[in-house]
C-alpha cells in the first residue's frame, strides 16, 4: 500500500484590504481576521506546515498554532501596480483582460498561468513527502492548486470563491492528487 500525502490548504484570515475590496499589499490581519484564526480551527496532527511569506499568512499560521516554514511559491498572486487600489479604481479594459486572459498581466504583476506554474512546482515538491501537511496561503494559490488537481483550464481560475480560513483538503497517493473536501 502506498503512502498518502494529506494536504490541507488553509486560506488566510480577513484583512482590511479584503473587507474594503482592495488589491492586497503585505498587510496584517484585521481584528475580524484575528477572531477567525483562533486555535478552534481543528487541523489535527500535522507533520509539516508551510505558509506564504506575507504577514497575513504568517499571522494566520501562528494563530492556528502552526510552526510554519515560509515558502515563496505559496505567495499571493502579484497584483503589480494595482497593489492597494480599490477594484473600481482599475481601468475596466485592463481588468477585463486580466480576468479573461490567464496569460496576461496588464498591471505589471503576475499572470494567472505563471501563478499556476509555481503552485504546480510546489505541489510536485510536497508530493514526495508523507503524512499530514498544512499550508496557510491565499485564495489565489488554493484556486491554482484546485485547477492543477482537476486538470482544469486556467481560464476557470476566477470561477471559484475561497473564503477566509476555509480548508481545502487534497490527497496524493501513488501518482495523482485528488480533491478530498472543501470546508
Amino acid at each position: 500500500m502506498s503512502e498518502v500525502v494529506r494536504l490541507t490548504l488553509v486560506s488566510h484570515a480577513m484583512t482590511d484590504a479584503m473587507s474594503a475590496g482592495r488589491f492586497p499589499t503585505d498587510e496584517p490581519l484585521n481584528p475580524v481576521g484575528h477572531r477567525q484564526a483562533d486555535a478552534s480551527v481543528e487541523l489535527g496532527t500535522v507533520d509539516a506546515a508551510y505558509c506564504g511569506p506575507e504577514k497575513r499568512t504568517r499571522q494566520t499560521a501562528e494563530l492556528l498554532g502552526l510552526a510554519a516554514e515560509v515558502d515563496t511559491r505559496l505567495a499571493d498572486l502579484d497584483c503589480g501596480r494595482w497593489r492597494g487600489d480599490v477594484l473600481g479604481g482599475v481601468l475596466p479594459a485592463d481588468l477585463a483582460v486580466w480576468l479573461t486572459d490567464p496569460t496576461r498581466a496588464p498591471h505589471g504583476g503576475e499572470a494567472v498561468v505563471d501563478l499556476i506554474g509555481r503552485v504546480r512546482e510546489w505541489l510536485d515538491s510536497v508530493s514526495a513527502r508523507h503524512g499530514r501537511l498544512v499550508a496557510v496561503t491565499h485564495p489565489a494559490v488554493i484556486r491554482a492548486a484546485i485547477l492543477i488537481v482537476l486538470d482544469a483550464p486556467a481560464k476557470s481560475f476566477w470561477r471559484m470563491d475561497i473564503a477566509p480560513v476555509s480548508r481545502t483538503v487534497m490527497h496524493f497517493r501513488g501518482h495523482a492528487w485528488t480533491v478530498r473536501s472543501n470546508r
